[in-house]
């Protein structure tokens, strides 16, 4: 099975993700594309949700509480920060569409400790990470240091030219504070649309090796490994990350062979 999945360029299902489709256990991604008028119903079962807008206005609803017309962004590629909304397990869920929008939903198990919130821009960190053709720049939507028991979400942009995700990185084996078990959706969002990137999903062993070219709306699935992700010269990248596994905590551990350049 490919850790490829290819986006629909038409319709309200952009991707889908799940832990079935996926072969995992912890998380789930989905991305939809939602016309001005739109309505969309839905149930978060036994997982938690992070509503993400991505673009556009919509309103977002539970049965105790309604976050109105919230969304800025026209596009990911603008310097802000979005809205999103945290749902807990058993909750119905609407969203209504005020303009032509873009959501992402990003789901894994939870018993129902925390209440449904709005998770506003202006609380929401930026930070830059890397430097020369490394750097990278990071919105944590949802980290760990925020009410959630499974969920991370975090957005990043990366320069045409640069490199993400890097040093190579991996999160694959529970051994805190060294390392944490986290399975990994990337979104990837590209600008202008009909680039490319590149994203490389390998371990030590190599019994995952997989190169990608990934295209705009494309997800990649990293069950475990090392996962560098490149831009090339004249196009921009966005990727939403969607983290989840046993224990929610991010500790990652470099690919040894190329953690020599962060001495540099």
């Amino acid at each position: 099975m490919s850790l490829l999945v290819k986006g629909k360029p038409v319709g309200r299902e952009i991707v889908t993700v799940t832990p079935d489709s996926a072969g995992w256990r912890h998380v789930g991604f989905a991305a939809q594309r939602l016309t001005r008028g739109e309505h969309v119903k839905f149930n978060t079962g036994a997982t938690e949700v992070c509503v993400v807008v991505l673009t556009g206005v919509v309103s977002v609803g539970t049965p105790e509480q309604k976050w109105r017309e919230i969304g800025a962004r026209r596009s990911v590629f603008e310097a802000c920060s979005p809205y999103a909304v945290y749902v807990p397990p058993r909750t119905a869920v609407s969203i209504d569409a005020h303009d032509d929008a873009e959501i992402a939903l990003a789901s894994a198990p939870a018993e129902g400790r925390y209440e449904a919130r709005l998770i506003e821009p202006d609380t929401i960190a930026r930070s830059v990470r890397g430097s020369g053709s490394n750097t990278r720049y990071v919105c944590d939507i949802l980290p760990q240091t925020e009410p959630a028991e499974s969920l991370l979400v975090v957005e990043v942009l990366t320069p045409a030219g640069h490199a993400s995700s890097y040093p190579p990185h991996k999160h694959d084996v529970d051994d805190i504070p060294v390392e944490s078990y986290l399975e990994e959706t990337y979104y990837h969002r590209l600008d202008p649309p009909q680039g490319f990137a590149f994203q490389r999903v390998y371990t030590d062993a190599r019994d995952i090796d997989e190169a990608l070219a990934v295209e705009d709306h494309d997800v990649v699935m990293v069950p475990r490994g090392y996962h560098p992700v490149v831009m090339p010269h004249g196009y921009d990248g966005y990727y939403l990350n969607v983290m989840a596994g046993p224990k929610r905590a991010w500790h990652f551990k470099n690919d040894p062979a190329h953690e020599w350049m962060l001495s540099r």
